[in-house]
C-alpha cells in the first residue's frame, strides 16, 4: 500500500480535528458544516429546489431545465448517520447531476443519536417509494430510478436496493458501511488509526446509530443479507486505505456469487472519504465523472 499524495495532504489537513466523542453532536455537525468547502466548488445546474417528498426534506438538482420523464438518482449523504447533511454533499450532487444528465435528489434523512436506526432507513424508503409510485410531483420517470450514497449513505442505499430490488434500476455504493457487527477484517485492522476514519470514530458512529439494536440485522448491516438474488446492477467504489474496504469487497463477491451484475472500482492509495473531498483530492473528480457515466448509460440518458 502506497498512500496517494493527495490523500496524504488530506490527512495532514485533518490531523488536528478533535475527536468526535469529546464533543456534542451539535458541535460535531457545526464543525462538519464549517468544513463543507472541502467538497469542492459547486457546479452550476439549471435548477435547484428544496422540497418535501414523502414528508422528508430533499434537495432536487435539475441538470437541465425540467423535461418530462427524466431519470432520477436518489442520493444519501455520508457522515456516520450523524454529522453530514444535504449541504455538506452539495458539490458532490451537483457534479453527479451535471456528469450524468440525471435529476439528482439528495435525501435529508433524520440523524442519530436523536433519531437512531431505523429512522434513516424509513426516511429514505419514504422518498424512494414516493418517486416509484409517481407521487413526487416532479417531472421524473418512476421506471428509471437509481439509488446511491456514500459511507453511511451507501449503507442506506444498499438497504433500499435490497428491499425494493425489483423496482430499482441501478445502485451506486461509495465505500458503504456494510457490517456494523464486526471489525474483524484485515482492512479494519490495518487502517484502524491514522487514516481519518479511525476505529474510535466508527465506534462513535455505530453506537449513535445502532443504539441497542441487533447489529446483525440486515437492515442495519446489509452485508449480512442472506438473499442477494435479483438485486439491481451495482457500481461499487472503494478506497484502498479505508477500514471499510474488505466488507465492501466481501459484498461485491457475495452479490456476484448470487448472479448479480457488479462494476467494482478501487482507488489505489486513497482514503475515506475521498469522493467528497474534491477540493483536496483530484481522484474525487474522477470518481464523480465515473458515477455520471454509469448513471447515464444505465438510465438511458441520450448522448
Amino acid at each position: 500500500m502506497r498512500l496517494h499524495p493527495d490523500a496524504r495532504r488530506f490527512l495532514q489537513v485533518t490531523a488536528d480535528n478533535p475527536e468526535l466523542d469529546t464533543r456534542t453532536p451539535e458541535e460535531n455537525r457545526a464543525a462538519t458544516e464549517a468544513g463543507a468547502a472541502v467538497g469542492g466548488i459547486p457546479a452550476p445546474v439549471a435548477r435547484v429546489e428544496d422540497i418535501l417528498l414523502g414528508g422528508v426534506a430533499v434537495r432536487v438538482y435539475h441538470p437541465t431545465w425540467p423535461v418530462a420523464d427524466a431519470p432520477v438518482f436518489v442520493f444519501c449523504h455520508g457522515g456516520g448517520w450523524l454529522v453530514g447533511d444535504i449541504n455538506t454533499h452539495d458539490a458532490l450532487c451537483r457534479d453527479i447531476a451535471t456528469a450524468s444528465g440525471v435529476v439528482c435528489i439528495s435525501v435529508g434523512y433524520r440523524r442519530a443519536p436523536e433519531h437512531p436506526f431505523p429512522v434513516a432507513v424509513e426516511d429514505t424508503l419514504a422518498v424512494v417509494t414516493t418517486i416509484l409510485e409517481g407521487r413526487s410531483g416532479l417531472p421524473v420517470d418512476p421506471r428509471r430510478v437509481a439509488v446511491g450514497g456514500a459511507s453511511a449513505g451507501g449503507n442506506l442505499a444498499a438497504v433500499v436496493a435490497q428491499e425494493l430490488r425489483e423496482r430499482i434500476s441501478f445502485q451506486v455504493l461509495i465505500y458503504p458501511v456494510m457490517d456494523l457487527s464486526t471489525f474483524d477484517t484485515d482492512s479494519h485492522r490495518e487502517f484502524a488509526e491514522g487514516f481519518f476514519l479511525t476505529r474510535r470514530r466508527l465506534e462513535y458512529f455505530y453506537r449513535a446509530y445502532a443504539s441497542t439494536h441487533d447489529r446483525t440485522d440486515p437492515r442495519l448491516s446489509p452485508g449480512r443479507q442472506s438473499d442477494l438474488t435479483g438485486l439491481p446492477p451495482m457500481l461499487m467504489i472503494t478506497a484502498e486505505c479505508d477500514p471499510l474496504r474488505d466488507e465492501c469487497d466481501a459484498y461485491v463477491d457475495a452479490v456476484q456469487r448470487a448472479g448479480g451484475e457488479v462494476t467494482a472500482v478501487c482507488f489505489r492509495g486513497q482514503v475515506h472519504p475521498f469522493v467528497n473531498a474534491a477540493a483536496l483530492i483530484a481522484d474525487a473528480h474522477v470518481a464523480r465523472r465515473l458515477i455520471g457515466v454509469e448513471l447515464k448509460a444505465r438510465l438511458g440518458v441520450p448522448g
